[in-house]
């Protein structure tokens, strides 16, 4: 009990083990299989949903209302006590561009043309990249490289921006959003199952580390049906 209360609530006293970060995607549905075709709606719609859901807390007016504008290209740094609450800077969906939902409500699925979403894991008090910004890039895990022929990045050219780091936890940091990658898949081989990596960039960051497929990277396939 006594040394129970010698620890923070808001910091782990051991951070040795979670950093480098890994990543996840949007949508995600009982696996890393995205598999539809394009003329029936009822095998793309899940996905579609999936990431409506994923992106309702990233609405233009909610992130106004909840977050405050940051200075872009450097790191936020708050100070004060732990037990302080933290500000959180906007990530609106609309820097998403032609993956947010906005303009096509279908993500590109009706077109055979998915967008998919990279975000990295929360790790309180990191410092992605070292003062430059972390990118991604994507490219077929295994196989014929010319399935994959074309794929765009929002917002910019693909990167984390520095003004959403360091993330100080869920008790103090409790309006945080995490940034996202959106990759855009706009020339993909239909009918053949395509896997692909997509991987951080950045210094600091591991991505080739065969035993974790989530560190630094993760392997999925794409499976458009005409």
């Amino acid at each position: 009990y006594v040394m129970l209360l010698t620890l923070s609530p808001y910091t782990p006293r051991f951070r040795d083990r979670v950093s480098p970060p890994g990543v996840m995607i949007r949508p995600y549905l009982n696996g890393f299989t995205i598999a539809f075709n394009v003329s029936q709606p009822n095998t793309w719609q899940p996905y579609v949903d999936n990431m409506h859901h994923f992106l309702a807390a990233y609405d233009d007016k909610t992130q106004e209302e909840k977050n405050i504008e940051c200075v872009p290209g450097q790191y936020f740094i708050q100070g004060g006590n732990d037990s302080e609450e933290k500000k959180a800077c906007q990530f609106k969906r609309s820097l998403l561009q032609n993956c947010s939902g906005i303009e096509d409500p279908t993500f590109g699925y009706s077109k055979g043309q998915p967008c998919i979403l990279l975000k990295m894991n929360r790790i309180i008090g990191y410092r992605p990249g070292a003062g430059v910004p972390v990118s991604v890039d994507c490219k077929v895990q295994k196989g014929n490289e010319s399935h994959l022929r074309s794929v765009d990045f929002y917002p910019g050219n693909g990167t984390f921006d520095l003004m959403y780091y360091p993330y100080y936890g869920k008790f103090t940091h409790v309006n945080y959003t995490s940034p996202l990658v959106a990759m855009h898949f706009t020339d993909v081989q239909k009918n053949y199952l395509v896997p692909i990596q997509c991987s951080l960039n950045g210094k600091g960051i591991i991505n080739d580390l065969n035993s974790d497929r989530f560190l630094g990277r993760i392997i999925f396939t794409l499976s458009i049906g005409k």
